[in-house]
């Protein structure tokens, strides 16, 4: 026991040496891209560093499987140069079972980040996100999903129109039992509409069954109310905005993302994006501690062996390797090619194989 905790206590600084590293270099660079991307005459160097500061627990949270590789290697490496992986080995230490600290600790620390770290990015993201478009002068969002349905908004020089529907299609081109709520630059409300059935077109929106209220000019605003079989409204709205403004899943902590699933599913939007998302970052813990395979693979063998420097790149490769079948096969999730729990749970079970039969080839075969 006293091995393993040793083990574990040298790999958690290796790992909280290099998230320092990888997060000062993260904070010049974001610190940077802002100062090149927004105007210098409406955000100071205070609102830059708080952009930076919001922006960093998302970018951290991305990249934990690479500073769980590097410091893998880096421990091992360490471990292997001060020759204590050769009486660790001569103790009668198998290679699996001097993984066995490390790799749980890792999958605590997955567990945690999972836990605490994901709503801590999800709401700073979603912060830095409505500052940047404030910054941009631009909309963060036009939609939105509730227990009440779908509701939207859009806006061009002569006012507002808040959209509220029952339903809609799985695109949101498409609402049903929808109300149209318009106001004036002031505030005023200027005209309630009521249909069936509502079709976003190129510029426009088509109402079908529509009852208009005027409410600015009428007295009686129920009783000289007009029902129209077809009825057009301007729209600037496009099915990319209402698709996009939706909420990604990283904007969602783990804890909300199964009830906005359903709201979604509800509202009759597709929710296979946001079911990929949940079960990759349930699937994460899994991943972490097959990055520490891979990472402890290549790397447990002494360095007096020679090739070092070809064992720490091929470590590399496939851990960038496998972050990158892990994203293709959640493209795949997402655009229904392939099931939810096989894009999301594959990648790191296939890497976690995979590493152990390295392991038992170059250390115990």
């Amino acid at each position: 026991m006293k091995l393993h905790f040793y083990i574990a206590r040298r790999f958690l600084f290796s790992f909280a040496a290099m998230l320092m590293v990888l997060g000062l270099i993260f904070v010049l660079l974001d610190m940077v891209e802002s100062m090149r991307k927004f105007d210098a005459a409406q955000i100071g160097i205070p609102d830059i560093i708080e952009l930076t500061l919001l922006h960093m627990p998302m970018w951290i949270y991305r990249i934990i499987p690479l500073v769980v590789i590097l410091s893998t290697i880096w421990m091992f490496l360490s471990l292997s140069r001060s020759s204590e992986m050769v009486v660790t080995r001569a103790a009668g230490r198998s290679a699996l079972i001097t993984l066995i600290s490390p790799a749980l600790t890792v999958f605590l620390l997955g567990v945690v980040l999972l836990a605490v770290g994901n709503p801590i990015a999800a709401a700073t993201s979603k912060k830095y996100e409505r500052l940047a478009a404030q910054y941009k002068g631009s909309s963060a969002s036009v939609s939105s999903i509730s227990k009440e349905g779908v509701w939207l908004r859009q806006g061009n020089e002569d006012g507002q129109i808040v959209i509220h529907a029952a339903s809609s299609d799985l695109g949101g081109t498409r609402l049903r039992d929808v109300t149209f709520y318009s106001f004036s630059l002031k505030g005023t409300p200027t005209m309630r509409i009521r249909a069936a059935l509502a079709t976003l077109q190129p510029g426009r929106w088509a109402l079908r069954s529509a009852k208009v209220w005027d409410l600015g000019k009428a007295d009686n605003p129920e009783s000289e109310a007009l029902t129209h079989p077809a009825y057009w409204i301007a729209s600037n709205l496009t099915e990319d905005q209402i698709r996009d403004s939706l909420g990604k899943p990283t904007d969602i902590s783990i804890w909300d993302l199964p009830a906005f699933i359903d709201q979604l599913e509800e509202a009759g939007f597709s929710a296979r994006a946001h079911q990929v998302w949940l079960q990759i970052e349930l699937a994460t813990p899994f991943f972490l501690v097959a990055m520490v395979l891979v990472g402890a693979g290549f790397t447990m063998r002494h360095t007096r062996f020679g090739r070092t420097g070809m064992m720490i790149m091929f470590a590399l490769l496939l851990g960038f390797g496998a972050y990158f079948i892990r994203n293709f096969a959640q493209i795949l999730g997402e655009n229904g090619q392939i099931p939810v729990m096989l894009a999301a749970w594959t990648p790191p079970i296939a890497v976690i194989f995979l590493s152990l039969g390295i392991l038992l080839h170059l250390e115990d075969g």
